[in-house]
């Protein structure tokens, strides 16, 4: 037994390391989880447990021991942290289909200049878009939808098994379907404002024709913000209906179900 220990260590440990490229870089994605505000030591034990988990699973998947060297070793690296990558954005263009909804939102009501900074991706955004990206993520956890993202990760070796290097002209196929994915959901999102948008300035245009003596700007920005808010307040639930059951058929397809 001692003498097989030293050629079969490696090609566990490699089999291992493949299995964490994917599922390490798909965890660092993974909607409430990959968080900045989460903690990446908590994000890094999460990810070595998960791939712990699904190590018996992956590792007849890989070949044998001795194949797990050099090139072929490197070139199923990159291969699996490619995949990870790929599926991971493709998810995030999901969700950030709030962000650009609250956007296009905030443009439409007045409230472009309110910014304020993302806790959960940095940076300074709307602040209709952070409410409504913080949200999601919250909704996310609290519907479980988590649970199918996990299980997302383990069936994507069902549909992307550790052959190598992905084809770039697949990978680049996903990653315009996520981002068309993600588009569409944001103008969904956001048709409530566009109409109002819409007919709000349609409506100030016929007034200011009317009349010219009434000072449209000073009218016109806090009936758009107050308006746009009782909007906001009134759609908010089905906005969310509609996100989290886009984001539910995106994690099914992914999980196979």
């Amino acid at each position: 037994m001692t003498l097989l220990l030293p050629g079969f260590a490696p090609g566990i440990a490699a089999a291992f390391l493949l299995t964490f490229a994917r599922v390490g870089t798909l965890i660092m994605l993974m909607p409430g989880i990959g968080e900045q505000t989460v903690s990446p030591r908590l994000r890094l034990a999460f990810a070595l447990l998960v791939a712990l988990v699904l190590f018996p699973t992956v590792r007849p998947l890989l070949g044998a021991g001795e194949a797990l060297a050099g090139p072929r070793l490197i070139g199923l690296l990159f291969g699996e942290t490619l995949i990870g990558l790929i599926l991971g954005l493709s998810v995030r263009m999901v969700l950030a289909a709030l962000q650009t909804a609250g956007l296009i939102a905030s443009q439409q009501l007045g409230l472009s200049y309110a910014m304020t900074v993302d806790p959960a991706m940095g940076g300074q955004q709307a602040a209709l878009g952070t409410f409504l990206a913080l949200l999601g993520i919250t909704l996310i956890l609290a519907t479980d939808l988590h649970h199918i993202a996990l299980d997302g990760i383990g069936q994507s070796y069902r549909l992307l098994p550790p052959d190598g290097v992905p084809g770039f002209g697949e990978a680049a196929k996903l990653a315009l379907r996520a981002i068309a994915r993600g588009f569409t959901l944001a103008v969904q999102i956001a048709a409530p404002f566009i109409a109002f948008g819409i007919l709000f300035n349609l409506g100030l245009g016929v007034l200011s024709r009317m009349m010219p003596q009434i000072q449209v700007f000073f009218l016109a920005v806090p009936a758009s913000v107050l308006i746009g808010m009782l909007i906001f307040a009134g759609v908010l639930g089905v906005i969310m209906t509609v996100f989290l059951d886009d984001m539910a058929r995106y994690l099914a397809a992914m999980a196979g179900r």
